[in-house]
């Protein structure tokens, strides 16, 4: 079994992360200021 990580800061993922979608695809981030931070870098790169 592998651990999930925060698809921005790679930090241990638990029962409170929280999903993103970004162009179709679902991330999971472990706070609401990593959510944001791919937020704005979606919204940058497109």
């Amino acid at each position: 079994m592998s651990e999930q990580t925060c698809a921005a800061c790679d930090y241990p993922l638990d029962g409170n992360a929280i999903k993103v979608t970004l162009g179709g695809r679902t991330v999971e981030v472990c706070c609401e200021e990593c959510a944001e931070k791919l937020r704005e870098a979606n919204d940058a790169a497109a």
